[in-house]
């Protein structure tokens, strides 16, 4: 079992990384556990971790309103769902905010600043937007549909994230890819090869996986559908730096080349960009199972900047941003980081993850270190008690971490 302590960092390099196969293919799926009695997460010295909420169930995705309430998307149930707290300490009342939805997961509210006006809603198969006012604990009537048919919704990776610009002015939609490695794709695309590309972006692969794999670019209306960025597994966790405006992806690399391929990431995401699957891995790395198929690739797929512990599952992040006069600020050296939750592995014979980490960043730049933030949920190398799946930052500068292993919210504020 490999012991995680808060502090340790790591450096994952391209040059590295282990040949293909270098280990079996492990099928190590994680047995949940109770937690046990008193048992709290670990954290750095100089922080203290409570509960916010509990009880919760499989929440995944937190959303903070200007007013500090925070939406908690819940796929499984179809609704989303919002935690208010009188005191920012503790979660004091929970609102059913909207049911009837399809597998909800990413969230936004438009336009950024006080005073939003819709609550925006990646459901698996459509993007759908509320008006919404804030301090609204319910939904003002039925969603309006502002993005249909968004992919086949057969194979797996059914999460759908949502971010806007900087601007305001274009949303972008991360959609995983439906299988592993293309498996099912066929032969050719339904066009010439320039002309697919034309249309769905360079190193798009077709088929089932037609607009999936992406991230794919909208005026906030919906219109305008337009591929921005290809060849990302899985970007579970997107957001836009605010210092910056980059967009940002945490992506679930592939499965099965061994324990130790390929490297999970997080990665800044340029329009017109090709992050390699299914074709390429971490670079020009070809993945020797669709060998042969796109050579004229290998020299035009983008490295990403962050290298993560293969099979972490990386999932939801947040860009540590203190709001104003916040009390329970962290310390200087976090603020324009990333904090990211590592949900955990099955394909992989040591487990790892189950962890909150610190992406460390250098005037917005990703400096391709990672640091363990919070871990202490692997109790062996079979049970887990926790995983976390997403971070927020409270309106008092708490960091909340939705575990929905655990079915809590955790919150760390500095403190002894």
């Amino acid at each position: 079992m490999t012991v995680d302590k808060p502090g340790d960092l790591h450096r994952i390099r391209v040059a590295d990384l282990v040949q293909p196969f270098a280990s079996e293919s492990a099928g190590n799926g994680p047995k949940l556990a109770p937690r046990p009695d008193g048992a709290l997460p670990a954290v750095p010295k100089g922080f203290k971790v409570g509960i916010y909420a509990e009880n919760l169930g499989k929440s995944r995705l937190p959303l903070r309103a200007p007013n500090g309430d925070i939406f908690l998307s819940e796929a499984a149930k179809g609704q989303i769902t919002i935690l208010r707290s009188t005191d920012g300490i503790k979660a004091d009342g929970v609102s059913v905010y909207a049911t009837g939805l399809s597998r909800p997961y990413g969230m936004a509210l438009w336009p950024a600043g006080p005073n939003p006006t819709y609550l925006y809603v990646a459901n698996v198969n459509s993007v759908v937007r509320f008006p919404y006012s804030v301090g609204d604990l319910k939904a003002q009537g039925e969603p309006e549909v502002v993005v249909d048919k968004i992919s086949d919704t057969s194979g797996g990776h059914v999460t759908r994230t949502l971010a806007f610009s900087k601007d305001g002015k274009t949303m972008f939609l991360s959609v995983g890819s439906a299988t592993n490695i293309a498996s099912r794709i066929g032969a050719q695309p339904s066009l010439p090869l320039a002309q697919w590309e034309a249309k769905y972006g360079l190193g798009a692969a077709w088929g089932e996986e037609t607009e999936r794999a992406a991230v794919l670019a909208f005026d906030v209306d919906g219109r305008n559908r337009r591929p921005y960025a290809n060849g990302l597994r899985n970007c579970v966790g997107m957001l836009v730096h605010p210092q910056t405006g980059d967009l940002f992806c945490s992506v679930n690399e592939r499965d099965e080349l061994g324990d130790n391929l390929p490297p999970d990431y997080v990665t800044r995401v340029k329009q017109g960009g090709f992050y390699g699957w299914p074709w390429y891995y971490i670079g020009a790395q070809e993945d020797p199972r669709l060998k042969g198929i796109r050579p004229d690739l290998k020299d035009k797929v983008t490295t990403p900047d962050t290298l993560i512990q293969s099979h972490s599952a990386p999932l939801g992040m947040t860009v540590y941003q203190a709001p104003k006069g916040a009390k329970y600020a962290f310390p200087k050296e976090y603020e324009g980081d990333i904090f990211l939750a590592l949900h955990g592995s099955w394909n992989r014979g040591i487990r790892t993850g189950y962890k909150v980490v610190r992406v460390m960043m250098k005037k917005g730049v990703p400096t391709g270190q990672y640091q363990d933030f919070m871990t202490g949920m692997v109790l062996s190398d079979r049970d887990v008690w926790g995983r976390p799946a997403a971070v927020e930052v409270a309106q008092d500068g708490a960091l909340l971490v939705v575990d929905d292993g655990g079915g809590v919210v955790w919150r760390i504020v500095p403190g002894k």
